[in-house]
């Protein structure tokens, strides 16, 4: 549900931006909680995949070697 009063055409008037004057208490806190949880998912997969594209490049070499 939408936390603005925004109805109808009000969206589509030609006016000053309508910002947000109240968050819940621990809005912005979990908001914070979860971009760091996807930054930190991201850079799990990024160095995961790395890592398996180093064993593919380089394993071959080990196994021969």
């Amino acid at each position: 549900m939408s936390r603005h009063n925004i109805t109808g055409s009000e969206a589509f008037k030609r006016g000053p931006f309508i910002l947000i004057r109240k968050l819940p208490a621990g809005g912005r806190r979990r908001r914070r909680l979860r971009i760091i949880a996807a930054f930190a998912a991201g850079a799990g997969v990024a160095t995961l995949g790395a890592l398996i594209a180093v064993g593919i490049i380089v394993g071959p070499g080990l196994i021969a070697g």
